[in-house]
Protein backbone atom coordinates (compact mmCIF):
# COMPACT_ATOMS: atom_id res chain seq x y z
CA UNK A 1 0.00 0.00 0.00
CA UNK A 2 1.14 3.55 -0.75
CA UNK A 3 0.73 5.74 2.32
CA UNK A 4 1.50 9.08 0.71
CA UNK A 5 0.58 11.12 -2.31
CA UNK A 6 3.44 11.59 -4.76
CA UNK A 7 3.21 14.63 -6.99
CA UNK A 8 3.60 13.86 -10.68
CA UNK A 9 5.77 16.42 -12.45
CA UNK A 10 5.53 16.73 -16.25
CA UNK A 11 8.78 16.04 -18.09
CA UNK A 12 10.10 19.34 -19.47
CA UNK A 13 11.41 19.72 -23.02
CA UNK A 14 14.79 21.01 -21.81
CA UNK A 15 17.50 19.91 -19.40
CA UNK A 16 19.91 21.74 -17.11
CA UNK A 17 23.60 20.88 -17.19
CA UNK A 18 26.71 22.33 -15.62
CA UNK A 19 27.16 24.28 -18.84
CA UNK A 20 23.83 26.04 -18.30
CA UNK A 21 23.57 29.63 -17.09
CA UNK A 22 20.93 30.09 -14.40
CA UNK A 23 19.32 33.17 -12.84
CA UNK A 24 17.19 32.82 -9.71
CA UNK A 25 14.73 35.35 -8.28
CA UNK A 26 12.42 35.16 -5.32
CA UNK A 27 11.80 34.42 -1.67
CA UNK A 28 13.92 32.83 1.04
CA UNK A 29 12.88 29.44 -0.37
CA UNK A 30 14.44 30.45 -3.70
CA UNK A 31 17.53 31.43 -1.73
CA UNK A 32 17.74 27.92 -0.24
CA UNK A 33 17.39 26.26 -3.64
CA UNK A 34 19.85 28.70 -5.17
CA UNK A 35 22.50 27.94 -2.56
CA UNK A 36 22.25 24.25 -3.47
CA UNK A 37 22.82 25.13 -7.13
CA UNK A 38 25.88 27.15 -6.11
CA UNK A 39 27.13 24.45 -3.72
CA UNK A 40 26.93 21.90 -6.54
CA UNK A 41 28.93 24.10 -8.94
CA UNK A 42 26.26 25.31 -11.34
CA UNK A 43 26.71 28.77 -12.87
CA UNK A 44 24.14 30.86 -11.01
CA UNK A 45 23.23 34.48 -10.40
CA UNK A 46 21.22 34.20 -7.18
CA UNK A 47 18.83 37.02 -6.30
CA UNK A 48 20.65 40.05 -7.76
CA UNK A 49 18.27 42.29 -5.75
CA UNK A 50 18.34 40.10 -2.66
CA UNK A 51 15.36 38.16 -1.35
CA UNK A 52 12.04 39.38 -2.78
CA UNK A 53 8.66 37.90 -1.91
CA UNK A 54 5.86 39.25 -4.07
CA UNK A 55 5.31 38.99 -7.86
CA UNK A 56 5.23 42.74 -8.42
CA UNK A 57 8.56 43.47 -6.71
CA UNK A 58 10.19 40.58 -8.59
CA UNK A 59 8.77 41.91 -11.85
CA UNK A 60 10.00 45.45 -11.11
CA UNK A 61 13.49 44.11 -10.43
CA UNK A 62 13.58 42.06 -13.62
CA UNK A 63 12.41 45.07 -15.64
CA UNK A 64 15.36 47.05 -14.30
CA UNK A 65 17.66 44.28 -15.56
CA UNK A 66 15.96 44.32 -18.96
CA UNK A 67 16.23 48.12 -19.19
CA UNK A 68 19.79 48.14 -17.75
CA UNK A 69 18.78 51.08 -15.58
CA UNK A 70 21.43 52.17 -13.09
CA UNK A 71 20.65 53.59 -9.65
CA UNK A 72 21.52 57.12 -8.54
CA UNK A 73 21.36 58.95 -5.21
CA UNK A 74 17.70 59.83 -5.78
CA UNK A 75 16.83 56.11 -5.86
CA UNK A 76 18.02 55.41 -2.30
CA UNK A 77 17.17 56.90 1.10
CA UNK A 78 18.68 57.12 4.57
CA UNK A 79 16.91 55.73 7.63
CA UNK A 80 18.46 55.28 11.07
CA UNK A 81 21.97 55.62 9.73
CA UNK A 82 21.60 53.21 6.80
CA UNK A 83 21.29 54.00 3.11
CA UNK A 84 18.70 51.69 1.58
CA UNK A 85 16.63 50.95 -1.51
CA UNK A 86 12.95 50.06 -1.68
CA UNK A 87 13.77 47.77 -4.63
CA UNK A 88 16.35 45.75 -2.66
CA UNK A 89 16.72 43.46 0.31
CA UNK A 90 18.49 44.81 3.41
CA UNK A 91 21.67 42.96 2.45
CA UNK A 92 22.37 45.89 0.08
CA UNK A 93 22.02 48.54 2.83
CA UNK A 94 25.14 50.33 4.04
CA UNK A 95 26.17 53.17 6.33
CA UNK A 96 28.13 54.56 3.39
CA UNK A 97 25.96 55.99 0.59
CA UNK A 98 28.57 55.40 -2.10
CA UNK A 99 29.14 51.78 -1.04
CA UNK A 100 25.39 51.19 -1.05
CA UNK A 101 25.07 52.49 -4.61
CA UNK A 102 28.21 50.68 -5.72
CA UNK A 103 26.87 47.33 -4.46
CA UNK A 104 23.47 47.90 -6.05
CA UNK A 105 24.85 48.92 -9.44
CA UNK A 106 27.49 46.20 -9.51
CA UNK A 107 24.84 43.54 -8.92
CA UNK A 108 22.48 45.18 -11.41
CA UNK A 109 25.17 45.25 -14.12
CA UNK A 110 25.96 41.56 -13.60
CA UNK A 111 22.27 40.68 -13.47
CA UNK A 112 21.55 42.56 -16.72
CA UNK A 113 24.36 40.68 -18.43
CA UNK A 114 23.36 37.30 -17.00
CA UNK A 115 19.64 37.54 -17.83
CA UNK A 116 20.58 38.04 -21.49
CA UNK A 117 22.61 34.83 -21.67
CA UNK A 118 20.68 32.73 -19.16
CA UNK A 119 19.32 29.36 -20.24
CA UNK A 120 16.92 29.15 -17.30
CA UNK A 121 15.26 31.69 -15.02
CA UNK A 122 13.76 30.33 -11.79
CA UNK A 123 11.12 32.56 -10.18
CA UNK A 124 9.61 31.83 -6.76
CA UNK A 125 6.58 33.75 -5.55
CA UNK A 126 6.21 33.84 -1.76
CA UNK A 127 3.15 35.98 -1.09
CA UNK A 128 0.48 37.95 -2.94
CA UNK A 129 0.46 40.60 -0.20
CA UNK A 130 2.37 43.79 -0.93
CA UNK A 131 3.25 47.05 0.76
CA UNK A 132 2.89 50.28 -1.20
CA UNK A 133 4.92 53.26 -0.07
CA UNK A 134 2.47 56.17 0.26
CA UNK A 135 5.26 58.70 -0.22
CA UNK A 136 6.87 57.05 -3.25
CA UNK A 137 3.64 55.53 -4.64
CA UNK A 138 5.35 52.24 -5.38
CA UNK A 139 5.13 48.65 -4.22
CA UNK A 140 8.30 48.02 -2.24
CA UNK A 141 10.45 44.93 -2.16
CA UNK A 142 11.36 45.60 1.47
CA UNK A 143 9.95 48.03 4.04
CA UNK A 144 13.28 48.19 5.91
CA UNK A 145 11.36 48.52 9.21
CA UNK A 146 10.04 51.99 8.42
CA UNK A 147 6.84 52.94 10.32
CA UNK A 148 3.79 50.97 9.17
CA UNK A 149 1.91 54.25 8.71
CA UNK A 150 4.07 54.99 5.69
CA UNK A 151 2.67 52.01 3.78
CA UNK A 152 -0.60 50.63 2.45
CA UNK A 153 -0.89 46.84 2.63
CA UNK A 154 -3.11 44.88 0.23
CA UNK A 155 -3.31 41.61 -1.68
CA UNK A 156 -2.63 41.53 -5.41
CA UNK A 157 -5.34 39.97 -7.53
CA UNK A 158 -4.77 37.25 -10.11
CA UNK A 159 -5.52 39.85 -12.78
CA UNK A 160 -2.90 42.23 -11.35
CA UNK A 161 -0.19 39.56 -11.41
CA UNK A 162 -1.00 38.17 -14.84
CA UNK A 163 -1.21 41.61 -16.43
CA UNK A 164 2.17 42.58 -14.98
CA UNK A 165 3.93 39.39 -16.04
CA UNK A 166 2.38 39.15 -19.50
CA UNK A 167 4.34 42.18 -20.66
CA UNK A 168 7.47 41.22 -18.72
CA UNK A 169 7.62 37.72 -20.24
CA UNK A 170 7.44 39.23 -23.72
CA UNK A 171 10.30 41.62 -22.89
CA UNK A 172 12.42 38.81 -21.44
CA UNK A 173 11.91 36.62 -24.49
CA UNK A 174 12.70 39.58 -26.74
CA UNK A 175 16.17 40.07 -25.21
CA UNK A 176 16.75 36.31 -24.78
CA UNK A 177 14.65 34.17 -27.17
CA UNK A 178 16.02 30.85 -25.84
CA UNK A 179 15.23 31.60 -22.20
CA UNK A 180 13.18 29.05 -20.23
CA UNK A 181 11.29 30.35 -17.19
CA UNK A 182 10.38 28.02 -14.33
CA UNK A 183 7.88 29.35 -11.80
CA UNK A 184 7.26 27.94 -8.36
CA UNK A 185 5.28 28.98 -5.28
CA UNK A 186 7.12 28.95 -1.98
CA UNK A 187 5.88 26.31 0.50
CA UNK A 188 6.76 28.65 3.39
CA UNK A 189 3.56 29.59 5.18
CA UNK A 190 3.14 33.29 6.02
CA UNK A 191 1.12 32.79 9.21
CA UNK A 192 1.61 36.42 10.23
CA UNK A 193 -0.99 37.10 7.56
CA UNK A 194 -3.32 34.68 9.35
CA UNK A 195 -3.98 31.07 8.36
CA UNK A 196 -6.94 31.91 6.09
CA UNK A 197 -5.27 34.92 4.47
CA UNK A 198 -2.16 32.83 3.84
CA UNK A 199 -4.29 30.29 1.97
CA UNK A 200 -5.92 33.06 -0.06
CA UNK A 201 -2.49 34.45 -0.89
CA UNK A 202 -1.05 31.10 -1.99
CA UNK A 203 -4.20 30.33 -4.00
CA UNK A 204 -3.89 33.68 -5.77
CA UNK A 205 -0.27 32.90 -6.67
CA UNK A 206 -1.06 29.39 -7.88
CA UNK A 207 -3.86 30.55 -10.17
CA UNK A 208 -1.77 33.45 -11.48
CA UNK A 209 1.20 31.19 -12.26
CA UNK A 210 -1.08 28.72 -14.05
CA UNK A 211 -2.42 31.51 -16.25
CA UNK A 212 1.05 32.93 -16.93
CA UNK A 213 2.44 29.53 -17.92
CA UNK A 214 -0.37 29.06 -20.44
CA UNK A 215 0.47 32.27 -22.32
CA UNK A 216 3.47 31.19 -24.39
CA UNK A 217 5.84 28.27 -24.80
CA UNK A 218 8.95 28.12 -22.64
CA UNK A 219 7.16 28.70 -19.31
CA UNK A 220 6.95 25.92 -16.72
CA UNK A 221 5.71 25.24 -13.19
CA UNK A 222 7.62 23.26 -10.57
CA UNK A 223 5.28 22.15 -7.73
CA UNK A 224 7.44 22.77 -4.64
CA UNK A 225 4.34 24.00 -2.77
CA UNK A 226 2.43 20.80 -3.52
CA UNK A 227 5.41 18.57 -2.73
CA UNK A 228 5.64 19.94 0.80
CA UNK A 229 1.89 19.94 1.41
CA UNK A 230 1.22 16.47 0.00
CA UNK A 231 4.40 14.39 -0.12
CA UNK A 232 5.82 15.84 3.12
CA UNK A 233 2.56 16.25 5.00
CA UNK A 234 4.08 16.17 8.49
CA UNK A 235 5.49 18.73 10.94
CA UNK A 236 8.74 16.76 11.18
CA UNK A 237 9.62 18.35 7.85
CA UNK A 238 9.37 21.88 9.27
CA UNK A 239 11.74 24.05 11.31
CA UNK A 240 10.96 25.00 14.89
CA UNK A 241 8.81 27.94 13.73
CA UNK A 242 6.49 25.39 12.07
CA UNK A 243 6.31 27.50 8.90
CA UNK A 244 9.65 27.01 7.09
CA UNK A 245 10.59 23.64 5.55
CA UNK A 246 13.63 22.19 7.33
CA UNK A 247 16.83 20.93 5.72
CA UNK A 248 15.39 17.45 5.16
CA UNK A 249 12.48 18.95 3.22
CA UNK A 250 14.73 21.30 1.27
CA UNK A 251 17.02 18.44 0.26
CA UNK A 252 14.02 16.35 -0.80
CA UNK A 253 12.65 19.18 -2.97
CA UNK A 254 16.16 19.55 -4.44
CA UNK A 255 16.10 15.84 -5.25
CA UNK A 256 12.76 16.15 -7.05
CA UNK A 257 13.98 19.23 -8.91
CA UNK A 258 17.18 17.39 -9.91
CA UNK A 259 15.22 14.39 -11.19
CA UNK A 260 13.01 16.69 -13.25
CA UNK A 261 15.45 19.14 -14.82
CA UNK A 262 19.03 17.83 -14.72
CA UNK A 263 20.62 16.09 -17.70
CA UNK A 264 22.19 12.65 -17.29
CA UNK A 265 25.70 14.06 -16.81
CA UNK A 266 24.83 16.36 -13.90
CA UNK A 267 24.30 13.75 -11.10
CA UNK A 268 27.70 12.02 -11.52
CA UNK A 269 29.43 15.42 -11.68
CA UNK A 270 27.64 16.45 -8.48
CA UNK A 271 28.67 13.20 -6.79
CA UNK A 272 32.28 13.71 -7.85
CA UNK A 273 32.28 17.36 -6.74
CA UNK A 274 30.71 16.63 -3.34
CA UNK A 275 33.75 14.57 -2.29
CA UNK A 276 35.98 17.54 -3.05
CA UNK A 277 33.51 19.98 -1.47
CA UNK A 278 33.53 18.02 1.80
CA UNK A 279 37.32 18.00 1.79
CA UNK A 280 37.39 21.77 1.18
CA UNK A 281 35.14 22.32 4.19
CA UNK A 282 36.99 19.96 6.52
CA UNK A 283 38.28 21.79 9.59
CA UNK A 284 40.97 19.93 11.58
CA UNK A 285 41.91 20.32 15.22
CA UNK A 286 45.42 21.40 14.20
CA UNK A 287 45.57 23.21 10.89
CA UNK A 288 49.37 23.47 11.07
CA UNK A 289 50.07 19.74 11.31
CA UNK A 290 52.04 17.94 8.60
CA UNK A 291 49.14 15.52 8.10
CA UNK A 292 46.72 18.35 7.40
CA UNK A 293 49.15 20.06 5.01
CA UNK A 294 49.46 16.76 3.12
CA UNK A 295 45.66 16.48 3.08
CA UNK A 296 45.40 19.97 1.55
CA UNK A 297 47.96 19.18 -1.15
CA UNK A 298 46.11 15.99 -2.08
CA UNK A 299 42.83 17.86 -2.19
CA UNK A 300 44.41 20.51 -4.43
CA UNK A 301 45.55 17.81 -6.86
CA UNK A 302 42.03 16.35 -6.95
CA UNK A 303 40.55 19.82 -7.45
CA UNK A 304 42.84 20.62 -10.36
CA UNK A 305 42.10 17.24 -11.95
CA UNK A 306 38.37 17.95 -11.58
CA UNK A 307 38.81 21.38 -13.15
CA UNK A 308 40.78 19.92 -16.05
CA UNK A 309 38.11 17.28 -16.62
CA UNK A 310 35.31 19.87 -16.52
CA UNK A 311 36.90 23.15 -17.73
CA UNK A 312 33.47 24.80 -18.03
CA UNK A 313 33.03 24.60 -14.23
CA UNK A 314 34.72 27.50 -12.47
CA UNK A 315 37.01 26.36 -9.61
CA UNK A 316 39.36 29.34 -9.62
CA UNK A 317 38.46 30.63 -6.16
CA UNK A 318 38.73 27.20 -4.55
CA UNK A 319 42.13 26.60 -6.17
CA UNK A 320 43.48 29.96 -4.97
CA UNK A 321 42.14 29.33 -1.47
CA UNK A 322 43.74 25.87 -1.27
CA UNK A 323 47.07 27.12 -2.60
CA UNK A 324 47.09 29.80 0.09
CA UNK A 325 46.20 27.32 2.83
CA UNK A 326 48.68 24.66 1.78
Amino acid sequence: MDFRTKIEIPTPDFKISHKSHIVIFGSCFAENMGKLFVENKFTVNLNPFGILYNPLSISQALRLLVDEKGFTEKDIFEYKGLYQSFWHHGSFSDVDKDKCLQGINHSLKNGSKDIRKADVLFVTFGTAYVFRSLKENMVVGNCHKLPATEFERFRLSVTDIVAEWEGLVKDLIKINPSLRIVFTVSPVRHLKDGAHDNQLSKSTLLIAVDKICSMVEGLYYFPSYEIVLDELRDYRFYDEDMTHPNQIAIKYIWQRLSETYFDEEAPPIIKEWQKIYQALNHRPINNQSDDYKHFLRQTLLKLKAFNKKYPYICCEQEIVDLENRS
